[in-house]
C-alpha cells in the first residue's frame, strides 16, 4: 500500500509523533492507521528520545518563595505548545520540579534532573514519561535561587512571566516593584549597574548621529547628555515611571518608603527561543521522497 503524506499527517496529529515514526510505523502496518497508532501507543517509551530536537518555545514560569520571605524560586519548564503548557500533567510536574529546587537548592540544571520527585522518579525519568504522556518534547531550562536578609518578593503574570525582587520595604511595595518589572521589563537595577561598555556603545551611537546633524560641538555635548540620561533611565528600574503612578519614578517610590532594591530576576517564557516557523506540507514531502 503506498504510504501518502496526509495519511502520516493523519497518524502524527493522533499520535503527536515525528512524520518518520509515524512512516516507518504504516509501512510496518502495511498502511492499516489503527494498527500503526497501537504499534507506536505500545512503543511509547521511544517518543521522548524522537521529540529530544523539537523546539520547546512554550511552557510556563513557576516562582516560590518561604514562608519567612527568605528563600525564593523562579524556574521555567518548555514545551512545544500553550494547550501542553495549561495541561495539568505539565502543571504538576512544574510544581514538583520547583519545590525540588527550593528544598535540595541544585547548583544546575544537571544537578536538579538527577533529583529524586515525591512519586520515586527522578526529574529526568519524570520529564521522558510525560513526554510519551503529551506528546511533545519537554525541557526543564533554567532556574535561579535566591537566599536573603531582605524580603524577597515575586509576581506571576499568568503563567508567562515571573519576578523575584530583593530589597528592603514594606512586602507590599516589593510586590508592587515586582509587577512592575513584570510589566516594564527593565535591563538593570540603577545607572551603576550598568556595565561601562554598555554605556559606551550606546554613548557612541548617539554621537554618531549628533555628528550628523551639523550642529555646533557645545550643542552635540548637550544633546549626547540628555539622550544618554533618558535612556538610562529607560533601561534601569530606578530610572523608570513607575507603572501604578506615572508622576513618581520607582526610585522616588522607594526612597519615599525609606528602602532599597538589591535585585530582580525576570524570567518570560521562550525568551532568546528561537522558535521554527515550519510548512508543514513541504516537510511532508521533503521525509516522504528522502
Amino acid at each position: 500500500m503506498t504510504i501518502t503524506a496526509s495519511l502520516v499527517k493523519e497518524l502524527r496529529e493522533r499520535t503527536g509523533s515525528g512524520m518518520m515514526e509515524c512512516k516507518k510505523a504504516l509501512v510496518e502496518c502495511d498502511g492499516d492507521i489503527e494498527a500503526a497508532a497501537e504499534l507506536m501507543r505500545k512503543s511509547g517509551a521511544a517518543k521522548a528520545d524522537k521529540k529530544a530536537g523539537r523546539v520547546a518555545a512554550d511552557g510556563a514560569i513557576k516562582v516560590g518563595v518561604s514562608d519567612d520571605g527568605k528563600l525564593a524560586a523562579i524556574l521555567e519548564i518548555n514545551s512545544e505548545t500553550d494547550f501542553v503548557a495549561k495541561d495539568e500533567n505539565f502543571q504538576s510536574f512544574a510544581d514538583q520540579v520547583l519545590a525540588s529546587v527550593m528544598s535540595e537548592k541544585p547548583a544546575s540544571v544537571e544537578a536538579l534532573n538527577s533529583l529524586t520527585l515525591s512519586g520515586g522518579q527522578t526529574v529526568e525519568e519524570a520529564r521522558q514519561a510525560l513526554i510519551a504522556k503529551v506528546g511533545e518534547n519537554i525541557q526543564v531550562r533554567r532556574f535561579e535561587i535566591v537566599e536573603s536578609d531582605q524580603t524577597i518578593a515575586s509576581y506571576s503574570h499568568g503563567a508567562r512571566i515571573g519576578v523575584l525582587v530583593e530589597a528592603s520595604a514594606a512586602a507590599d511595595i516589593s510586590r508592587d516593584i515586582a509587577m512592575h518589572v513584570a510589566a516594564v521589563n527593565p535591563q538593570f537595577v540603577d545607572e551603576a549597574a550598568v556595565p561601562a561598555e554598555f554605556i559606551e556603545k550606546e554613548k557612541a551611537i548617539f554621537i554618531a548621529q549628533a555628528e550628523s546633524s551639523g550642529k555646533p560641538m557645545e550643542i552635540i555635548e548637550k544633546m549626547i547628555q540628555g539622550k544618554m540620561k533618558k535612556y538610562l533611565a529607560e533601561i534601569t528600574l530606578m530610572g523608570q515611571t513607575f507603572v501604578k503612578n506615572e508622576d513618581q519614578t520607582v526610585e522616588q517610590l522607594v526612597s519615599k518608603a525609606g528602602g532599597s532594591v538589591s535585585r530582580f530576576i525576570r524570567y518570560e517564557v521562550g525568551e532568546g527561543i528561537e522558535k521554527k516557523v515550519e510548512d508543514f506540507a513541504a516537510e511532508v514531502a521533503s521525509q516522504l521522497n528522502s
